[in-house]
């Protein structure tokens, strides 16, 4: 497959995630997070039927694929308990603005730490270029005025998922990227269970369609296709290639929040998503100049 088309792909992965937002904000109406978290990872285990069956590759799991599983496993788990919080406490679109612009500029400087690699300088310019986008979007001066807690949790997210980004991409050595979020989500279902098990797990049933429609999609589309294409796309592209569509993810989410919570878009809005759009193009254009 041409790199062209992993970009088309990313893309339609950035707009499964960016409508998952909304979704998320729907579900902590409803039940704990622990509850949530844990049917969400259930449901995704029997979403990889079919893309298993697709894939047609053996299912093998070795004690090198663990040591990428369980770290991810755990930092899923961390992902999901503080973009929960984090959407309670407060706005869907201010943690999809702040996680997905920070994640790409975390992901860099973690691969310059851990790999003593040195990204270009238009690399560099597009990020800053794009994590400013996300602080007009955020409208920063409000964010100040306005502390409430929920941005720890966002921040802790777009940390999390950085690391996340890097251990993904260096397990494609050893295991296949869709048995890799297989196993993920297997292993995280098993810690949310003992996690859950204080809770009513099975309040679930007593739940509305727009409560199952708003899990049933964050599990299968939010998590299982968009999270493979992202994982097949870090290990083709490069973690901190792959990182920079995440820029898009606060536009889609802004989007699919107006048509599907009534959510205004404001100036400011617009102005950060051209802005942000601007430096995923020159970050993607250094990239071609290299290969």
């Amino acid at each position: 497959m041409q790199a062209k088309h992993f970009t088309y792909l990313l893309i339609f992965a950035m707009l499964l995630w960016g409508a998952g937002w909304p979704a998320l904000k729907v579900l902590t109406y409803s039940l704990p997070v622990e509850v949530v978290s844990f049917w969400r990872f259930f449901l995704m285990i029997f979403a990889f039927i079919p893309v298993l069956f697709f894939l047609k590759k053996p299912l093998t799991l070795n004690k090198e694929a663990l040591k990428y599983i369980l770290p991810s496993a755990v930092l899923n788990v961390l992902f999901m308990v503080f973009a929960f919080l984090g959407v309670q406490k407060g706005f869907a679109g201010s943690g999809g603005v702040i996680i997905t612009t920070l994640s790409p500029v975390l992901t860099f400087v973690l691969v310059s730490l851990v790999f003593k690699k040195h990204p270009p300088k238009m690399q560099i310019f597009g990020l800053v270029i794009g994590f400013i986008g996300g602080l007009i979007m955020l409208k920063i001066t409000t964010l100040i005025t306005t502390f409430n807690g929920a941005e720890i949790y966002f921040l802790l997210c777009a940390l999390v998922w950085a690391a996340l980004t890097l251990i993904s991409q260096q397990s494609h050595a050893v295991i296949h990227p869709v048995h890799y979020s297989f196993f993920i989500a297997i292993f995280a279902t098993v810690i949310f269970f003992f996690i859950a098990l204080p809770y009513e797990i099975m309040a679930v049933a007593d739940e509305g369609p727009a409560f199952w429609s708003s899990l049933l999609y964050l599990a299968v589309f939010g998590q299982t296709v968009a999270t493979t294409i992202y994982f097949i796309a870090s290990g083709k592209l490069g973690s901190t290639h792959a990182s920079s569509y995440m820029f898009l993810v606060p536009i889609f989410a802004l989007v699919t929040s107006y048509f599907l919570l009534g959510e205004s878009v404001e100036l400011h809005i617009v102005i950060g998503g051209a802005v942000t759009l601007f430096g995923v193009y020159l970050i993607n254009r250094s990239q071609r100049a290299k290969t």
